[in-house]
């Protein structure tokens, strides 16, 4: 289960940084576009999170 969080974190991340800079969605698209990337990002982390054990 935790390398699948962290595969979609790295992959969130490298899709949020291509949105920003190299897409060229403009309005409404890249608003969902960053929305999008950040949901991922933001539930694969909190899984990761809640994932972690108590050593």
């Amino acid at each position: 289960m935790k390398p699948v969080l962290w595969l979609l974190l790295f992959v969130s991340t490298v899709a949020a940084v291509y949105v920003s800079t190299f897409a060229h969605y403009t309005g409404t698209m890249r608003v969902m576009a960053g929305v999008g990337t950040g949901v991922v990002f933001v539930g694969s982390a909190l899984g990761l999170w809640l994932t972690g054990g108590k050593e």
